[in-house]
């Protein structure tokens, strides 16, 4: 049996047109923080940011009659498309006052919002760039603790820091939808811990070929279409697959 874990046909992370793109087309919005005296780290705003994409899903408005819960369904049913811009002072305090749930890491804030149509953006967050999320870690990054998800990057793949954040997210959705109901209750309750790391490149290949859900992007920016960006290695699908 191959390990490829090439998305199947009808894949949201399929970079060839596919039975989702038939559907109205929605995004996730997330805008990071990052003042001039004090942007975050970029391994935190990554790890930040798949995080938040975990709290929106799982939010009592996004599930069953929730308030958000069309709008979740609509766009998981089409592309699973997300798009991080900036923000700070006056604009952060506009992008506050609207409906999200707002994630903090170590010196990071993510604020998530519900889907909305590709050509429907809420003006406040239309205004805001997606340029400018170049961030760097002033403090070496530690090893992954081998016991958490841990997201693992391209390290072959040059992403400015948003683009990264917006894969991460996208790897912390796949791992969460293979999860069992009992797997997806345990990461929740713990607050959904998890690492983002570049992986090694001599150990890049086996990731990719190892059974785990692996994100290949669609190529809408900065990198070409079916660029593999992203291994999701939970300990739960890590050990279904190496028991």
């Amino acid at each position: 049996m191959s390990t490829d874990r090439s998305p199947a046909p009808d894949s949201p992370f399929r970079p060839d047109p596919g039975p989702r793109d038939e559907a109205r087309q929605f995004v996730l919005p997330l805008v990071v923080r990052i003042e001039r005296a004090a942007p975050p780290a970029r391994t935190d705003a990554l790890e930040t940011a798949a995080r938040a994409v975990l709290v929106m899903l799982t939010d009592e408005r996004s599930v069953g009659e929730g308030e958000w819960a069309r709008a979740v369904r609509d766009w998981q049913d089409a592309r699973i498309r997300k798009v991080v811009r900036r923000a700070r002072g006056a604009e952060w305090r506009r992008a506050e006052a609207l409906p999200g749930i707002t994630v903090t890491g170590k010196s990071a804030e993510v604020r998530v919002f519900p889907p909305v149509p590709l050509d429907g953006w809420p003006r406040d967050l239309a205004r805001l760039q997606v340029s400018g999320t170049d961030l760097d870690d002033p403090d070496p990054v530690p090893p992954a603790d081998p016991g958490l998800p841990t997201l693992w990057l391209n390290p072959g793949l040059g992403m400015s820091a948003g683009k990264a954040m917006a894969q991460a997210g996208h790897g912390a959705q796949l791992a969460w939808w293979e999860l069992s109901p009992e797997e997806r209750r345990s990461w929740h309750d713990t607050g959904f811990p998890l690492a983002v790391r570049t992986a090694a490149p001599a150990g890049w290949p086996a990731l990719t070929t190892g059974g785990l859900p692996t994100v290949r992007d669609a190529g809408y920016t900065e990198i070409a279409p079916g660029s593999c960006t992203v291994v999701a290695d939970h300990p739960a699908l890590r050990h279904r697959r190496n028991p």
